[in-house]
């Protein structure tokens, strides 16, 4: 039996790799690549993350030359994480004028002045327990919260506790966040990440910076993090892994992206310039939805778990890391994100410069 006629046959503008190109609804572009960066002490360190083959843990002075490569290739921007020398309750080196971070910051403004340098805001990689902020006794318990000599208002805003102990506590928190972001901006950030999802954090962040004269600074928020099991690697490359419980309570649930338009609503409205969601391919639906409901300038973060991933699996010969990734970014770009974090976004360059 004959299939019946039609005049249009989507066939046809496949057949040769122009008239593919013709049509393609989604590019890559090198301008919408940031690349994620490690930064840690030391001089001529460049050590690499065994769980992410191909990615390093920079000292300055390293940080400084690949960052000057990515700029070479027309990559426009990093993002900055930071291993912190010294840990404690508190997390001072976090916002300390002599950081790491704003050590970083400073040399690679001074030797690439026209790279655009995003850091970090969060307190885990700093905090002595690994969680994302100052720690108190949860209600009704009996046990003391380290560094902390008495709890204040039993609840004082909190989502849940990060165990059956100890909850974060959010005053104190949102304090040291918005230390450590204007730190940041005084050594010369271009853009500040709050990443730690703590309730308030961008409203805190961004009434600091004001305060501070550093109002042209924009927030790029961490507005939908999930709590995902995407984010083994970069916890091992940070050495942030919680010593004990769990970031479900201030983390987002997995199920969740009603929430996720609240998350972002909320970040916007309290200051947030552009909004994030990570991880990225498990959410591209989510990426969808904050770009069509919102209209706001969308960040979508391919994770370290993503790029292990196919990293394995490329080493293994079951699966082409080039297509792999082109494949994986172009999804998130046709979902709605404008900015793409990767950790490919040096191969991306590479290749869009060849292409």
């Amino acid at each position: 039996m004959m299939p019946p006629q039609t005049s249009y046959r989507p066939g046809r503008l496949r057949q040769r790799a122009a008239t593919r190109a013709l049509i393609r609804e989604t590019s890559l572009r090198v301008e919408q690549l940031v690349m994620p960066l490690f930064v840690r002490a030391g001089k001529g360190v460049r050590a690499p993350i065994p769980s992410m083959p191909g990615q390093f843990q920079f000292s300055v002075d390293q940080l400084v030359k690949e960052c000057q490569e990515l700029h070479a290739l027309g990559v426009p921007a990093v993002l900055l994480f930071a291993l912190a020398e010294r840990k404690d309750e508190r997390a001072t080196r976090a916002y300390a004028k002599d950081g790491l971070m704003q050590q970083a910051v400073h040399a690679i403004k001074s030797a690439v002045p026209s790279l655009l340098v995003i850091t970090d805001v969060c307190l885990c990689a700093y905090t002595s327990h690994g969680h994302c902020g100052v720690l108190k006794s949860a209600p009704g318990s009996r046990l003391q919260a380290p560094g902390r000599k008495k709890s204040r208002s039993p609840v004082s805003g909190l989502r849940s506790p990060v165990s059956s102990d100890v909850m974060i506590d959010r005053e104190a928190t949102l304090e040291l966040l918005a230390k450590t972001a204007c730190s940041h901006a005084q050594a010369g950030a271009d853009l500040v990440a709050p990443s730690d999802m703590t309730d308030g954090n961008v409203g805190a962040v961004r009434q600091a910076l004001d305060r501070a004269d550093f109002e042209q600074v924009p927030i790029l928020a961490y507005s939908v993090k999930y709590a995902s099991a995407f984010y083994g690697p970069f916890r091992e490359a940070v050495d942030s892994a919680p010593q004990f419980g769990d970031r479900r309570s201030y983390q987002m649930d997995v199920a969740n992206s009603d929430e996720a338009l609240r998350e972002a609503r909320l970040d916007i409205e309290q200051g947030a310039d552009i909004v994030m969601v990570k991880p990225a391919l498990a959410y591209l639906d989510v990426i969808r939805r904050l770009k069509q409901e919102l209209g706001y300038p969308v960040a979508a973060f391919n994770v370290s778990g993503e790029y292990a991933m196919v990293k394995a699996a490329a080493a293994r010969g079951w699966i082409a890391e080039r297509s792999a990734w082109q494949e994986m970014l172009t999804a998130m770009t046709r979902s709605g994100a404008d900015i793409l974090m990767t950790y490919w976004a040096k191969d991306a360059a590479l290749f869009l410069r060849q292409r």
